[in-house]
């Protein structure tokens, strides 16, 4: 399952990363904030990259989807994407992140003592 939920994280990753930076990405239903899109993208990231990657600390992880977070916001930057690079879009990041990389510890955990 390990292998299923890698292939997830990926695909979840290229889909993340290309719509952060298409110049016009085209509109979710019902039309959920740029913070909430944000933080989904990240929490959906986070509990990927905890369950297919069980091996490897969270803390590596928790820095490596930040550093992807802040990579988004400097390319979004360049001006001919026509995107708006903000700081508090790299906190909704950061704060989805940690909460999720812990809520999924945590279940991992209780999953193990049972």
């Amino acid at each position: 399952m390990q292998h299923v939920f890698r292939i997830l994280f990926w695909l979840a990753l290229v889909f993340a990363v290309t719509m952060a930076i298409l110049p016009h990405p085209p509109q979710l239903p019902g039309e959920p904030s740029d913070k909430f899109q944000h933080m989904l993208a990240f929490a959906t990231l986070s509990v990927l990259g905890v369950l297919g990657y069980p091996g490897v600390s969270r803390l590596k992880i928790v820095l490596g989807l930040v550093v992807v977070g802040a990579g988004i916001e400097i390319v979004q930057m360049i001006p001919s994407l026509h995107r708006d690079a903000e700081l508090m879009d790299l906190v909704a990041d950061t704060f989805a992140i940690l909460v999720m990389v812990g809520v999924a510890s945590l279940a991992l955990g209780l999953r193990k003592t049972r």
